[in-house]
């Protein structure tokens, strides 16, 4: 296996939204991630027509509303990563503590100080922070009025956003991704497009509509962030899960194919490529979608603007058998498939894939010659905290070195990988139900599903771990 790169950035990853708390101080406004009701049925509840983002205390928690208290803590949990040894932090802003509805002409001050704060905290501790603009969260205030990401107007919105960012930060800030997990919009429009079956999300022509606004915005900014600073590098992120035909007949292959198009390239194809893929007609003839609304500019710009690199997530990799229609199948993250028989699940139903991680990397890296970022990977799992405050987390660890090996062998291969940082390095609240108890971090957080606990951190097994593998620069595993 050849040797991590000297300058490689490990690292961990975190989202306002399901980390911060503090919903509404110091000026924040209302997201849509705080109209999102927590539990199990999270996504069952925002899917349901009668859903208006309507905040209802009375029948639903919001776990996000208090998060982890990262958004006061956050010298305490930047100070256990320096300890962990962090080359770089992934975090996002809030959208709603800078513009609070998103249509305001001057941002909020107290946000800025507060994400400068953060800023200068990791780089006391010469960890690189790096910055997700929007992570799945949105002013409330623009999926209500406007409908989210289908209204064109939201390119302002979020361009004005954006400058402000980089003309602030952009100093200090070498690396950005625009939006978190862009093609998630094709499995759950709520999240990435602020869209719900009330507002659209159901019809496919408006949830593409939505994504050619993001591609139009995402281009807009790294023109702007390039002309502001030299050397900046703004990249996209994308959902990667490998996918598999489940067995040698050609009809699942085609499937297969069809299906990575779709799901693992088509926005990679617009924000890394530069233009609409060559499949398109034929998707957009799949979901009976008519020709896209479009200014003249929008071709050119997305040509002349591609993003720097690809940031993408990887938990698991997914297989389709188009052939039998009673194959059992998995969950996954947004999307699920047929059950892989040569692979073990997670305690959520999500296939753990080392391997799949390998040749995703070959995939895109051959396809696109961009440089390549890991910017979430974990096992979400049940931990438990002894009476001694310990938590023996090996599965996590297990999960990790496979992971970490097979990006050793894609950098032999010839993959240019920039860095790692597993998602949720400090337990948060999960995004696709809103629990505490799904928990991916090296930093135990006292608080369970109901949000009552301490808040205590507590260092896991794998934190001690993954300081050594930081330290030796991925040599000791």
């Amino acid at each position: 296996m050849m040797k991590f790169p000297t300058n490689f950035l490990w690292g961990g990853a975190t989202a306002a939204n399901q980390c911060e708390g503090a919903y509404l101080e110091d000026g924040k406004g209302l997201s849509i991630a705080d109209a999102m009701p927590g539990g199990k049925l999270r996504f069952k509840k925002i899917n349901a027509k009668e859903f208006d983002w309507t905040i209802d205390e009375t029948s639903n928690q919001y776990p996000n509303h208090t998060g982890i208290d990262h958004y006061h803590r956050y010298e305490e949990d930047i100070a256990l990563f320096a300890e962990m040894g962090f080359k770089c932090y992934r975090f996002s802003i809030a959208w709603t503590r800078i513009f609070p509805t998103g249509i305001e002409d001057i941002p909020n001050e107290k946000g800025l100080a507060h994400y400068e704060k953060m800023i200068d905290t990791c780089l006391k501790y010469d960890i690189e922070p790096v910055i997700t603009i929007s992570h799945y969260e949105m002013p409330l205030y623009l999926a209500k009025e406007y409908g989210g990401w289908q209204d064109r107007r939201l390119i302002d919105s979020y361009v004005r956003y954006a400058t402000t960012l980089i003309e602030r930060f952009g100093s200090k800030v070498k690396y950005w991704m625009t939006f978190n997990e862009i093609n998630g919009a094709l499995h759950f429009p709520s999240l990435s497009l602020g869209m719900v079956p009330s507002t659209g999300s159901l019809d496919k022509q408006k949830v593409f509509q939505g994504l050619h606004h993001q591609f139009v915005a995402s281009s807009l900014v790294v023109k702007k962030a390039h002309e502001l600073v030299e050397g900046i590098q703004v990249g996209m992120m994308t959902i990667y899960a490998t996918g598999y035909g489940f067995d040698c007949n050609p009809l699942n292959q085609v499937a297969n194919m069809e299906k990575n198009q779709e799901v693992n390239g088509f926005c990679c194809e617009v924000q890394a490529g530069g233009a609409y893929p060559t499949y398109t007609k034929r998707l957009f003839e799949k979901y009976g979608i008519q020709s896209l609304e479009m200014e003249p500019t929008d071709i050119e710009l997305l040509k002349s603007y591609p993003v720097d690199y690809i940031g993408l997530s990887y938990y698991m990799s997914t297989s389709i058998d188009v052939v039998d229609p009673e194959a059992a199948k998995v969950a996954g993250n947004l999307t699920g498939g047929i059950k892989n028989p040569h692979l073990e699940t997670s305690e959520w139903g999500w296939q753990k894939d080392p391997i799949g991680l390998r040749i995703g990397l070959n995939e895109l890296y051959t396809r696109f010659k961009k440089p390549l970022f890991i910017v979430e990977n974990g096992l979400g799992a049940i931990d438990t905290l002894t009476e001694e405050k310990k938590v023996y987390d090996t599965y996590r660890i297990s999960y990790l070195r496979e992971h970490i090996e097979q990006m050793g062998l894609a950098i032999a291969d010839g993959v240019d990988l920039i860095g790692y940082t597993p998602w949720g390095c400090i337990d948060l609240i999960s995004a696709s139900t809103g629990e505490m108890s799904k928990r991916y971090g090296f930093i135990y957080v006292d608080q369970d599903d109901q949000g009552e606990g301490t808040l205590k951190r507590y260092k896991k097994e794998s934190f001690y771990w993954y300081k050594e593998v930081i330290g030796s620069n991925g040599e000791q595993l």
